[in-house]
């Protein structure tokens, strides 16, 4: 093999020549129509600009509303830390290491699915009622995460 054999894996694709001719095909104006300000160098049209028109995104009705103060938790349920051992440390970080949780950065929730048999210590921002009771009738440890 030699270094002129070489090709590259993908080919690559040959850039249109523009302005070279009638008979190539996107000579005179070079492929840009007659007129208008799409024809004019440095034409630039923003997005959304419907030449004047009230443009479709302020037409269109506004719904819904987007609480921007809303905590979207992570959630694990008691059945699924039963697989700890006896007396063992439950935060994120553990979480997200046994596949429980995607980011140990967002917030967990711990709600009271399912049975625990097994004392824990469980550390989390938030833990619903009835997995609060579950966990301390057993005799485990809650502790919230600020």
């Amino acid at each position: 093999m030699k270094l002129s054999e070489l090709k590259p894996k993908i080919p690559r694709k040959r850039r249109r020549r523009l302005g070279r001719g009638e008979g190539s095909g996107s000579g005179k104006t070079s492929g840009r129509g007659h007129k208008g300000q799409k024809s004019r160098s440095g034409e630039k049209i923003r997005i959304g600009f419907e030449g004047g028109q009230m443009p479709l995104m302020r037409r269109i009705p506004k719904r819904g509303f987007k609480n921007i103060a809303s905590k979207n938790y992570q959630i694990v349920n008691l059945n699924a830390l039963d697989k700890f051992g006896k007396d063992e440390a439950v935060t994120p970080k553990i979480l997200k290491e046994k596949n429980l949780i995607a980011s140990e950065s967002k917030l967990v929730k711990i709600l009271g699915k399912g049975n625990l048999t097994k004392v824990l210590r469980v550390s989390a921002q938030a833990f619903s009622k009835s997995a609060k009771e579950k966990i301390e009738k057993i005799g485990g440890k809650i502790t919230l995460i600020k």
